[in-house]
């Protein structure tokens, strides 16, 4: 099983990207809890959230793994909750990254949100573009200092989905998975 996971701020394209990768190459995908959360509850999230918004992600996340198949899709992980915790609230339960760092994930397509518009969807805080490239960044330095496996999706929609494309059927033909930075 490959694990594939989108991440980046908002409105950069992962679920979009990510229901393009499902419909072109197959997989499981798995989809952002906390936008079930927020449907479900009416209400905006408090930190005291943040723990079952958590669970409930790695909970998705772990009965896809549980199906095993040749492709796992993210539209997001625990370090989306992670950065939001602290960018909300300053704070973010411990077990959190613990967690996130236990896990393997294969190759983390971090989406750039620069060329592509904010659109407001009711649920989204980041209008400003500053605001969003300021999350991409924090994700960049994250999962550089954990040595993740990232590549940079960058441009326009159609070249978003292009070079995710050509990404994706590149690494999915690779017997070796994308090298850890630094290594």
């Amino acid at each position: 099983m490959k694990v594939l996971v989108l991440t980046g701020p908002e409105s950069s394209g992962k679920s979009w990207l990510a229901g393009q990768i499902q419909a072109t190459f197959g997989g499981q995908l798995v989809g952002e809890y906390v936008r079930h959360f927020i449907e479900r509850e009416q209400r905006d999230t408090c930190y005291a959230d943040i723990s079952t918004i958590a669970q409930g992600q790695l909970t998705w996340e772990d009965q896809a793994r549980a199906a095993r198949p040749d492709l796992l899709i993210l539209d997001t992980h625990l370090l989306s909750n992670l950065l939001w915790s602290h960018a909300l609230f300053g704070d973010c339960p411990a077990w959190i990254e613990k967690a996130l760092l236990e896990r393997d994930y294969h190759l983390h397509l971090l989406l750039d949100p620069v060329d592509v518009p904010w659109l407001d969807d009711g649920q989204r805080c980041q209008p400003e573009l500053v605001q969003r490239q300021a999350f991409y960044q924090q994700c960049e330095d994250w999962l550089r200092l954990h040595q993740q496996p990232l590549l940079s999706v960058k441009g326009n929609w159609a070249q978003r989905r292009e070079q995710t494309l050509a990404t994706v059927a590149h690494w999915l033909n690779s017997t070796q998975q994308y090298a850890r930075p630094g290594h």
